[in-house]
């Protein structure tokens, strides 16, 4: 059984968390006087620090308790907050499978930890060999684990996820960004299973709120309490917290809109296919397709220059270009340029 006490950082077990003056009061008032705002506006009261209303929809949504959900200024706040919790900086380690989302790399850099690669095999699944090479070393206390897989858009061998929880010492964190998008389930039902699972979710991409920046970690008590524990007390905005949950109370215009992506992801696979500078479009669970190019760097500046924008994966995956899922007039515009294109 794994001690997840003994993973945290002594200095955060110790550290006391910031109260707040919205955290020090619950309940109902007409004079707010304890928090130094300004009396006049629309905007000028705080933020509910905890997120209580938020919560505790999507604990619903996720058949969750409320203490098992930390909100963060998007994903990439929470990759940040887990890594100062669990890793010391200068000594221990994460570890990532490449190619994938930057921000991990980012983050332990810039925490001043290490972060191992494991590259994926050839058909970006986890390798267990490898990874075993690596996942026993003392120092690595965190691994990240996207699925399905940004660049690649492919979920990872769930089987391959649970050997890794189950013979891991540390903490695993799935980030599940375009889950929804998938006919594969959410790890979240492994939460009672894995004491060392955090399950990362985003209301960025299918709920079309990336400016919003809402995202979501799902794990035990004791990690989100943590989670809570080292956070900025207003990490999120008033308007956001209401855009999230007006989002959540009309779940129809979410499924719609998952429904209208993925057929146009399917449209936009086929189309690529037939075009003769595309050596292969990869399989995607996503609202993102990989596109292998015979010259991928040239595909890219031509759509530039047609005044349309994709994302150049060359540097991570060979000739590739990340390709999102936009309306179906913005589809058949970037098909029809690139039949037009002598590379």
């Amino acid at each position: 059984m794994i001690n997840i006490n003994n993973l945290v950082r002594p200095n955060v077990l110790k550290a006391k968390a910031y109260s707040s003056s919205r955290s020090e009061f619950s309940g109902e008032a007409n004079v707010f006087l304890d928090a130094n705002e300004n009396p006049f506006g629309q905007l000028n009261r705080y933020p509910d620090p905890d997120q209580v209303a938020l919560k505790k929809r999507l604990a619903v949504k996720n058949n969750l308790k409320v203490s098992q959900v930390a909100i963060g200024n998007g994903s990439d706040e929470l990759i940040d907050l887990l890594i100062r919790i669990f890793c010391r900086p200068g000594l221990d380690k994460t570890l990532s499978f490449s190619p994938t989302y930057g921000m991990y790399n980012v983050y332990s850099q810039i925490n001043d930890v290490e972060m191992m690669d494991c590259p994926l095999g050839p058909s970006f699944q986890i390798d267990l060999e490898v990874v075993n090479e690596i996942m026993f070393n003392p120092l690595v206390k965190l691994i990240f684990i996207c699925s399905p897989n940004n660049p690649t858009g492919n979920t990872i061998d769930i089987s391959a996820i649970e050997y890794i929880l189950s013979s891991f010492s540390g903490v695993v964190v799935v980030d599940e960004a375009y889950i929804d998008f998938s006919e594969q389930k959410s790890l979240i039902s492994l939460l009672d299973k894995y004491a060392n699972l955090v399950v990362l979710q985003t209301m960025s991409k299918a709920w079309g709120l990336a400016s919003a920046r809402i995202g979501m970690a799902y794990s035990s008590e004791f990690i989100v309490g943590l989670i809570s524990k080292i956070k900025p007390p207003y990490n999120i905005s008033k308007l956001n917290q209401q855009a999230a949950v007006a989002a959540l109370k009309d779940e129809g215009v979410f499924k719609e809109n998952v429904t209208a992506i993925i057929s146009e992801r399917n449209l936009i696979f086929q189309s690529l296919q037939e075009l003769s500078i595309v050596r292969k479009v990869y399989p995607s669970e996503t609202n993102y397709l990989l596109v292998d190019f015979y010259n991928a760097n040239a595909v890219y500046q031509f759509l530039i220059n047609m005044k349309i924008v994709v994302r150049n994966r060359c540097e991570m995956v060979n000739d590739c270009l990340r390709i999102s899922i936009g309306t179906s007039d913005e589809n058949r515009i970037l098909i029809d340029t690139l039949k037009k294109a002598t590379l």
